[in-house]
C-alpha cells in the first residue's frame, strides 16, 4: 500500500514539474515565469521527495529527503521573491495585460507616509 501511495506522490510531483516547464515556455513575462518555476521546484520536487520517503520507510535516505524538503520549502520561495524584487527595482516591465503591480503600490504607499 505504501509503495502505491509513494508512486502516486512521485507521479503528482512529476506532473507539477511538467506543468511548471510548460509554464516557463508559455507564460508572457519574467514575473509569471518565475512564479511557474517556483511552484514547479517547490511543489514538484517536494512531492517527489515525499514519495521517496513513503517508498523507503524510515531510513537514512528518507531523513535526507526530509531535510531536502525543508531546505527547498525555505529557500525556493525566498529566492523567487528576491529575484522578482530585484527585477522590479531594475526596471523589468510587467506584461501589458497585468492587472496590478503590488511592488509599485507598496512603493507609492511608502512615499506617501514619508511625506
Amino acid at each position: 500500500m505504501s509503495e502505491i501511495l509513494g508512486n502516486i506522490l512521485i507521479g503528482i510531483g512529476a506532473l507539477f514539474v511538467l506543468f511548471g516547464t510548460v509554464g516557463l515556455v508559455r507564460l508572457p513575462d519574467l514575473y509569471n515565469r518565475l512564479q511557474a518555476a517556483t511552484k514547479c521546484a517547490t511543489l514538484g520536487t517536494c512531492s517527489i521527495l515525499l514519495g521517496v520517503i513513503v517508498n523507503r520507510g524510515l531510513s537514512a535516505v528518507s531523513m535526507k529527503a526530509l531535510l531536502c524538503i525543508i531546505f527547498i520549502l525555505l529557500t525556493s520561495p525566498t529566492a523567487a521573491h528576491a529575484l522578482a524584487r530585484a527585477a522590479h527595482i531594475s526596471g523589468v516591465k510587467l506584461w501589458n495585460k497585468s492587472v496590478c503591480d503590488q511592488y509599485a503600490e507598496d512603493n507609492d504607499r511608502k512615499e506617501e507616509t514619508t511625506k
